[in-house]
C-alpha cells in the first residue's frame, strides 16, 4: 500500500486543541489565538468566555469571516449575550464549542474553502 501526505490548500492547519495548548501546522501554542485558513494571530488577550467583549471580537471581526468558531476551553461555556450580539448585527454567524470540538469544526469547514475564523481560549 502506498501511503501519501495530503496537504491542505490553505496556510494555517489546526492540528489539536484542548483547554491548555494547541498545535497550528508544527507550532505548539499556549495562549489563546485567533486563527484563520490564512492567518494567525497569537496571544489574544481573551481568556475567559464569562468575560468576553465585543472588543475582544474585533481581531474575528475585522477577518470577514461568514462564520466564527468560538472554542471556550475544555469545556462549552457560552459567552455573554452582547458579545454574541455584536456578531449576528455584524451579520457574521457564530458558534460556541469546547476546543477539541472547534478545531475539528474549524477543520472541516477550511477545507471546504468557507470564510471561517476562529478564536480559541487557552487558559493559563
Amino acid at each position: 500500500m502506498q501511503l501519501t501526505q495530503e496537504l491542505p490548500d490553505y496556510r494555517y492547519a489546526l492540528r489539536s486543541a484542548d483547554g491548555f495548548r494547541a498545535r497550528v501546522n508544527d507550532h505548539v501554542l499556549t495562549s489563546s489565538f485567533i486563527i484563520s485558513p490564512d492567518e494567525l494571530l497569537e496571544n489574544w488577550t481573551a481568556t475567559q468566555a464569562q468575560t468576553l467583549t465585543a472588543a475582544d471580537m474585533a481581531p474575528l471581526l475585522a477577518l470577514r469571516p461568514e462564520v466564527i468558531l468560538l472554542g471556550t476551553g475544555s469545556r462549552q461555556i457560552f459567552p455573554p449575550a452582547a458579545m454574541m450580539a455584536a456578531c449576528l448585527t455584524a451579520g457574521i454567524g457564530i458558534e460556541v464549542m469546547d476546543n477539541p470540538a472547534a478545531a475539528r469544526t474549524f477543520n472541516i469547514l477550511a477545507s471546504e474553502g468557507r470564510r471561517v475564523a476562529a478564536g480559541f481560549l487557552i487558559s493559563p
